[in-house]
């Protein structure tokens, strides 16, 4: 009978641990969240490429070799001018609108990519996702899937993008939750994005990123990157109803810049220590080729093979959106795999003098604006 009562007992405890574990995510239960508010840091950031094990798949044709050395050497075997060579050469990575394609290009093909079904369609030019969705847009994909820049974990933009968006305070993009109830299931959340001042909290290594570091909101210079959108929390998933941004994306040793994502929505895995999944959207061609193409020199493409007049061809004839008014699509299709760390989110102080919504805790932790940093 003892045996009967304990067992009873502990079968008891158990099912409360299990009630109490499939509610910790509630918000009153997740010292992060504040007043129904929890913020991130992004701290990865990847354009979706696709690799199957050994690049077959989606490369069947090989990797690009034909970059700016190879092109160069085959345009001009003889030599000429420095105005008709090397500055030709140049300007065509500058000014690509006129570039006349002379070498052979391979595109990603296959049926599977990453990214998000942004039309709500199922179209011939769709991939399926890894994981079996249907309809996934993401021409991009296409453009720079054989790029070896692009591919990792060796591709050196690859690399040193995600390595840069930790590095760089410029592109400390904040992704802030208000109005959470549950990171397990809330129909209704505000999303809000802004730019961020601080060096990210790393461990003794320095290597990876901690949670739980401040980020003050940049409201002096950094209104371009300011945006609400809409969201709901499903089986911990968020997704965010598409809305047009401009996000914060520093390349090449610093030089500031942004993107222009057309449309773009989150599709993320929402924890209280990070968040992690997919941003689609539909990215501006020049603003893309601007920052994560021309803003690399072309000694740096280099290393990777890979042409910039090509590349700008390549997204010009595979741009499926947003036509200008002579018909011409000016944004394709995208993704970028994203990872945010939880951080707490400070606010300038309003002219009255008082705090604006803060997700940190200490309420008495001092605040500032941008232009005292």
């Amino acid at each position: 009978m003892k045996h009967v009562v304990k067992k009873t007992g502990l079968a008891a405890f158990a099912a409360a641990g299990a009630l109490v574990a499939a509610n910790a995510f509630a918000a009153d239960a997740v010292p992060q969240i504040k007043n129904g508010t929890i913020g991130y840091v992004v701290t990865d950031a990847h354009w979706g490429v696709y690799q199957s094990k050994d690049g077959k798949e989606e490369c069947p044709d090989g990797i690009n070799t034909m970059g700016p050395r190879e092109q160069f050497k085959a345009e001009f075997p003889t030599g000429g001018t420095l105005a008709e060579t090397a500055l030709k050469r140049e300007g065509e990575s500058w000014f690509p609108q006129a570039y006349v394609e002379k070498f052979p290009f391979h595109e990603a093909k296959g049926t599977v990519a990453y990214g998000l079904n942004l039309d709500g369609k199922v179209g011939p030019n769709d991939f399926t996702s890894p994981e079996g969705e249907k309809g996934i847009d993401n021409q991009l994909f296409r453009v720079v899937g054989c790029e070896a820049h692009f591919r990792g974990p060796d591709g050196v933009i690859w690399f040193f993008d995600n390595k840069f968006m930790k590095d760089f305070n410029y592109s400390r993009m904040l992704l802030e939750l208000s109005g959470v109830d549950d990171l397990t299931n809330d129909p209704d959340v505000t999303v809000h994005l802004s730019r961020g001042l601080d060096k990210l909290m790393t461990d003794a290594s320095g290597n990876n990123i901690m949670p739980g570091g401040t980020q003050h909101v940049d409201d002096r210079f950094g209104k371009k990157f300011q945006a609400t959108l809409k969201g709901k929390i499903v089986n911990g998933v968020l997704t965010t109803e598409p809305a047009d941004v401009h996000w914060a994306w520093a390349t090449f040793f610093g030089v500031p810049g942004s993107q222009h994502l057309r449309g773009m929505r989150l599709q993320l895995k929402v924890s209280p220590e990070e968040a992690t999944g997919m941003m689609g959207s539909y990215a501006d061609v020049d603003a893309w080729y601007n920052q994560m193409i021309s803003a690399w020199s072309t000694h740096h493409l280099s290393y990777g093979q890979t042409s910039a007049p090509s590349i700008y061809r390549e997204l010009r004839r595979l741009a499926d959106a947003y036509p200008d008014k002579n018909g011409q699509m000016t944004a394709i299709s995208s993704a970028v795999k994203v990872g945010f760390t939880q951080v707490y989110i400070e606010h300038p102080q309003a002219p009255s003098g008082k705090e604006i919504a803060s997700t940190k805790p200490d309420t008495k932790a001092p605040t500032t604006t941008g232009a005292e940093r």
